[in-house]
């Protein structure tokens, strides 16, 4: 994934340009990629930094005028004020997307820049005039860091890739980490799977001094708005219909085509409602599976097509099932074990979604922040697979992760849930393509928290401001058979049936009791598969590793190298993969984790 990496020291940046960019060259994953260094032995600071070409940090490094303020920043982030700005600022400088923005904000308000920012983004600052050098992150902590201290250096990139490479001495994992990473799908409290590595939180502002101290703060705290006055229900839904109609023009904004990733739900259909764009200007498209157009593609079509805008299935085919290896070690590789196997389906969905174009807007997170849905939680893997020992780190999970909840619920889901759990498929997609959603900006999020609870549990407020924006598009049911003004009993009834089929789907795939799994293979064939899945999901990793991938799941799984690791029972691995693959269990969730760190093991740990 595009990012920054440095070194960061004084009296220490002569001896470490080989070390840089050998820290740059581990984030070059593609060949849209460019990148670059920057050395100043005066501040003891070597910078590098990977980009997509064309996109917004395909510039760096950017100066100021007299060449004494230096920005190396990545990401998608502009100025909150030029939302409502016009072509050009007092100086001339584009309002679209563009760094140089940030320098000359700089260089009026200071270090209060940081506060005007919004998206997503990683920078690092060097003021020659007061020969300061500040690390900072956006406050969500989407544009991760990783970072290691030593003695007298400080080392930092996007990848931990990049920190493994330099510093071979942290090639370990970590084992109470690891133990949230079966229990939890990600690791909790900004730490990572390797020993010696954190993550930089969220709204950091870091500041290397010249007496060699580092400042570390915080230019953002969440408390600031969870102290704000509740809102009525009025005037709550007329904050949200004013401030999303008014910021998301500028979501819009820059030199390269944007297409939208439309789903059959309300938080794209939001974005559809009141779309900047011309008709026949904005392409959209849903991503298909192999049995039939799911839900959200027919849903998706009927809003393009009211719309005026073009549509575009991109189906996950059979490429995708025989270039799976190399894709989910792939996946693993580039998120740095954050995104397990499973999102090799992400890298080759987001792969096909930049053909479209290289900019992606989709409705992510807005479930999250206006519903406040609670995405993760600790659940307790097959017992039979883990040594004893290390399944206490796994009990302790559950512990960490109530500590971690109980405060407000929208910042345990905007700066918890989103840098943690959500991060890997963000770093996903982002390697290979931009990715927008206007449910992070700033102002919506900080409104968000003054939300009546009557207007935080259901839909209503998405379908009133849908009808209300584009009264057409209130027609259209949604994929879960929701509509701005329902149909006595026919509406009902019509919920009722796509939450039996999205139940039943998830019953076959991932969630089939194991007292099925042998009917279901008694009866293979009779292709149920064909009647049960494809309404809702386009991925169907149960029967896939039954079938398709079971060749290779035990190539891997069955190797001595995996059997040896010490935190499984290397019996029951050999158990668990042969009882799915050959029908009379499904282990689907198990196999996606320890494949996943099999493959962290293999391309992060062990190979040099």
């Amino acid at each position: 994934m595009p990012g920054i990496a440095g070194i960061v020291g004084r009296d220490s940046a002569e001896g470490n340009e080989s070390a840089l960019d050998a820290m740059v060259s581990r984030m070059m994953h593609e060949e849209f990629y460019a990148s670059g260094t920057y050395i100043n032995t005066r501040l003891g600071s070597s910078i590098g930094w990977a980009c997509r070409k064309e996109s917004y940090s395909d510039c760096l490094p950017v100066w100021n005028d007299r060449e004494d303020i230096c920005l190396v920043v990545l990401g998608d982030s502009v100025l909150a004020e030029s939302i409502a700005g016009g072509a050009t600022d007092r100086r001339g400088i584009p309002s679209c997307p563009d760094p140089r923005r940030i320098i000359a904000r700089y260089e009026e308000a200071g270090d209060r820049v940081l506060e005007e920012l919004n998206g997503w983004f990683s920078g690092v600052l060097l003021d020659l005039r007061r020969e300061h050098v500040v690390l900072f992150n956006d406050r969500y902590g989407l544009g991760r860091i990783y970072y290691h201290e030593s003695d007298s250096l400080f080392y930092f990139a996007s990848e931990a890739k990049s920190l493994l490479a330099v510093l071979p001495h942290l090639r370990q994992l970590d084992t109470k980490s690891l133990g949230e990473h079966f229990s939890c799908g990600c690791v909790l409290q900004n730490r990572t799977l390797f020993r010696g590595i954190s993550i930089l939180p969220g709204g950091a502002m870091w500041t290397f001094l010249p007496d060699r101290t580092v400042e570390k703060k915080s230019y953002f705290q969440c408390s600031d708005w969870e102290n704000q006055d509740r809102l009525g229900e009025k005037e709550y839904y007329d904050s949200i219909r004013d401030v999303f109609s008014r910021t998301l023009p500028h979501y819009f904004l820059g030199e390269q085509q944007v297409a939208l990733s439309l789903t059959g739900g309300l938080d794209s259909r939001m974005i559809m409602a009141c779309s900047p764009k011309a008709s026949g200007n904005l392409p959209c498209y849903s991503f298909g599976g192999m049995y039939r157009d799911c839900k959200d593609v027919n849903v998706a079509r009927e809003v393009a097509r009211v719309c005026e805008q073009p549509f575009d299935v991109l189906r996950m085919d059979s490429a995708l099932i025989s270039g799976f290896p190399e894709l989910a070690e792939k996946t693993v590789y580039l998120t740095d074990g954050s995104m397990d196997v499973s999102g090799a389906v992400e890298l080759h969905a987001n792969a096909l979604a930049r053909m479209v174009a290289p900019v992606r807007m989709t409705g992510n997170y807005g479930s999250e922040i206006l519903r406040r849905n609670v995405a993760f939680r600790p659940t307790r893997p097959c017992e039979d697979l883990f040594d004893p020992e290390f399944f206490t780190h796994i009990d302790s999970a559950a512990l960490t992760y109530a500590e971690e909840a109980s405060g407000h619920p929208l910042s345990f889901i905007a700066f918890k849930q989103v840098p943690w759990h959500h991060y890997g498929r963000l770093a996903v997609e982002q390697s290979q393509l931009t990715l927008r959603t206007p449910y992070l900006d700033n102002e919506l999020v900080k409104l968000a928290y003054r939300a009546p609870p009557e207007l935080t549990t259901g839909p209503e407020l998405q379908l009133r401001f849908v009808a209300d924006c584009h009264p057409a598009l209130g027609k259209i049911g949604t994929d879960r058979g929701y509509l701005a003004r329902p149909v006595p009993v026919v509406s009902r009834l019509n919920r009722k049936l796509q939450d039996l089929t999205a139940k039943a789907e998830y019953a076959y795939d991932y969630g089939m009791p194991q007292w099925l799994v042998k009917m279901d293979k008694f009866l293979g064939r009779a292709h149920l598969e064909k009647l049960f899945l494809g309404h809702h999901k386009f991925y169907h990793f149960r029967i896939w590793y039954r079938d398709k991938l079971s060749g290779y799941l035990k190539e891997i799984l069955l190797d001595s190298r995996s059997r040896s690791r010490s935190y499984l029972k290397k019996d029951f691995v050999e158990t668990m993969v042969q009882d799915h693959v050959n029908g009379r269990r499904n282990y689907t969730l198990e196999l996606h984790k320890v494949l996943t760190c099999e493959l962290l093991h293999r391309r992060l740990l062990e190979q040099s």
